[in-house]
């Protein structure tokens, strides 16, 4: 999960790959603005078949929280 999320954040942000770990921060490290976020959310719905909340978004402060949420949502 976190691999395949890494290839999204490169190809759909073009997030530098070296940066991304699962403990960096989604705007403070990466830089992903709320625009950038809300793209994200959309190609992960779509590429991991899952729902994403509108009040579910704020808790992605970092990749491995939106690891662990897209992980709980394919189960």
């Amino acid at each position: 999960m976190f691999d395949t999320l890494k290839k999204v954040l490169v190809e759909e942000l073009q997030v530098d790959e070296a940066a991304i770990t699962p403990e960096a921060e989604l705007s403070a490290d990466l830089g992903i603005n709320s625009i950038e976020l809300a793209n994200l959310v959309m190609v992960c719905e779509e590429k991991f078949n899952v729902t994403i909340e509108d009040e579910d978004i704020h808790k992605f402060i970092t990749v491995g929280d939106v690891v662990s949420y897209l992980e709980a949502q394919a189960h």
